[in-house]
């Protein structure tokens, strides 16, 4: 059979294709409209109101993944031993390879074209002369928008017939050849159509645990890497679609390279960042020496920056005396050491121990003063009872004083604050960092304001080690809520009609009389339906599904220790090249 009459019959398939296609679109439109006018203002309900905005983004989100899919929708076919539901023959199936998943739903759902990740796709990429995996013919579709222009075959087993050498005209590796042949532009491609035997086994790879990529410049490392990110979010979607994914390059012009291959491949889920930007707000605007660097991003970093997190930690040198209610108390410096050291084997981070040094040392005060003031003037027991001593307690936390003190002693602290404490001062450097060299504390010492590229993991480590500031509890928010709607409320029923004779309070119907506090403050509460990759690339606690590495050689030691925090199953894909490090932090091993 001619080329060019295999050609129009691939064309009639491809057009049944597009028409599935377009019908998916339509479907999702019209859907779209409707979710826009089936809004019911007499039924604002939370729950309602976030399925809606669930529904509309997911929509969307399709719609973006069937609008990209038509960009090469189709690009091969395989004749296969084996079940399927496109029967050509005994014990032989014809099964089409494109870029997403179609199937006829009139027709008991029937696979019409099979997503290149699925495992049904997979002999067309592992397919050859030597282990031909059961594929008589493997055939390359090229299109040009909806339109079939070429295709080329490779007769790998089974030979069809005497007629079975003009079925292609060109030779197997004429669509690879085509790929390296395309003028190179300023955004990577993908490879979907030309994904090797030895590639192909790397994407699908089904470690989950920590997969390396080495390869020098040009070998398509970042392309596979990138395509695997693809066949993960296909193959583990539950997964990682609560869970997200990251992408972590060397620098915002890589990532912009980069950016449209994802999108091309049908997916959009995915967090692109570089290590500075994993600290959210952090923005580098003043360079530094190498030795700097190479400091700042050693491990013995994060040894300084425990050091100068417990710097802070202040335990007075000499008696510090508090007058409370005209009356005189000495904190020692042997009551604020037991404090802190009850606080520091807690061994949870310093603002979130903040609450245990709090109670111990309050405590302590509370029984100096109970001893005090309720001394038997005869010499008997004390006059007070717990109950006493523990509204002492409740009182002295609330005591200015005693609050300015606790403030002196263990302070709620900021990631920027320490560091900038630290790198601002060279008597902080040398308390802090006192068994390194003078050269060390030189480069540690910061000469100008803003931040070094560096910071953003020393940054990201003080915030480890740091935690959260105190916050209100989510019982005392809920109750928050419910007093302001309450106030709400009482000035809407305050302000009613009640001088209109003609209005009897019987038919005077107004907010306070179908909703109350609870409801109304149930109703203003927010409901965050920002989708998993906004939230997780404005969460520096997120703990991503999976993380791809690229140029991992260029990250320091206090960079990857920021990359491991956001992953703690390990499941990583590192994609580098030893000879290439250029970073004076860098691995070398």
């Amino acid at each position: 059979m001619h080329n060019s009459e295999e050609i129009r019959r691939e064309q009639d398939y491809v057009d049944t294709l597009f028409a599935r296609l377009d019908a998916e679109v339509t479907q999702a439109n019209e859907r779209l409209r409707e979710i826009a006018l089936n809004i019911d203002p007499a039924n604002p309900k939370a729950e309602a109101l976030v399925q809606r905005e669930t529904e509309y983004h997911s929509l969307n989100a399709k719609l973006d993944r069937l609008n990209l899919a038509q960009m090469g929708l189709v690009f091969g076919r395989i004749d296969i031993e084996g079940e399927g539901d496109n029967p050509i023959g005994e014990g032989m199936d014809r099964r089409y390879i494109g870029r997403m998943g179609l199937d006829d739903r009139e027709d008991h759902y029937r696979t019409l074209l099979l997503d290149w990740r699925a495992p049904m796709a997979r002999p067309f990429y592992l397919a050859t002369t030597a282990h031909p995996e059961g594929v008589h013919l493997r055939r390359h579709i090229r299109t040009k928008g909806r339109e079939v222009i070429s295709i080329d075959d490779e007769h790998l087993s089974g030979a069809t017939g005497p007629g079975a050498e003009e079925r292609g005209g060109v030779a197997g590796e004429a669509a690879l050849l085509h790929a390296m042949q395309r003028a190179r532009t300023g955004k990577m491609r993908n490879i979907v159509e030309t994904i090797q035997r030895e590639q192909d086994e790397i994407i699908r790879d089904d470690t989950r645990g920590v997969l390396v990529v080495e390869g020098g410049p040009g070998t398509g490392k970042t392309a596979v890497a990138l395509h695997r990110v693809a066949y993960l979010l296909y193959t583990w979607r539950e997964h990682l679609a609560r869970t997200g994914v990251l992408i972590v390059g060397p620098n915002r012009t890589f990532l912009d390279y980069i950016s449209h291959v994802l999108p091309e491949l049908g997916e959009t889920g995915v967090v692109l960042s570089t290590v500075g930007e994993l600290y959210p707000g952090m923005v580098p605007s003043r360079q530094e020496s190498l030795l700097s660097q190479e400091i700042k991003g050693s491990e013995e970093m994060a040894v300084i920056l425990a050091e100068a997190v417990k710097d802070l930690q202040r335990v007075p040198d000499e008696v510090v005396r508090l007058r409370i209610d005209s009356l005189d108390l000495d904190i020692e410096p042997g009551m604020v050491k037991k404090s802190r050291t009850r606080a520091r084997r807690s061994r949870r981070p310093h603002n979130e121990a903040r609450g245990i040094f709090r109670e111990h040392l309050i405590e302590q005060i509370a029984q100096q003063m109970a001893t005090r003031i309720g001394a038997d003037p005869l010499g008997g027991k004390n006059l007070l009872s717990r109950a006493d001593v523990d509204q002492l307690h409740d009182d002295l936390a609330e005591e200015p004083a005693v609050l300015d003190l606790l403030d002196e002693f263990w302070p709620v602290l900021t990631p920027g604050g320490v560091l900038s404490g630290l790198l601002d001062s060279p008597e902080t450097i040398a308390r802090v960092a006192r068994d390194y060299d003078e050269e060390t504390h030189r480069a540690l010492l910061r000469t100008e304001n803003g931040w070094a590229a560096s910071d953003a993991a020393l940054l990201d480590e003080l915030a480890h080690l740091l935690g959260e500031p105190p916050a209100v509890s989510a019982q005392e928010e809920e109750q928050r809520r419910i007093e302001e709607a309450q106030e709400t409320l009482d000035i809407l029923q305050g302000s009613a009609v009640t001088d209109n004779d003609e209005v009897f309070e019987a038919e005077y119907l107004g907010a306070y009389d179908v909703i109350d506090a609870q409801t109304l403050a149930t109703r203003q509460e927010e409901r965050d339906i920002r989708t998993t990759a906004q939230r997780a690339g404005a969460d520096r606690t997120w703990a991503f599904g999976h993380i791809i590495v690229d140029e991992a050689q260029e990250l320091t030691p206090m960079e990857w220790r920021m990359i491991f925090r956001r992953s703690p199953s390990r499941w990583m894909t590192l994609v580098g090249d030893l000879a290439q490090t250029g970073s004076p932090a860098g691995v070398d091993s």
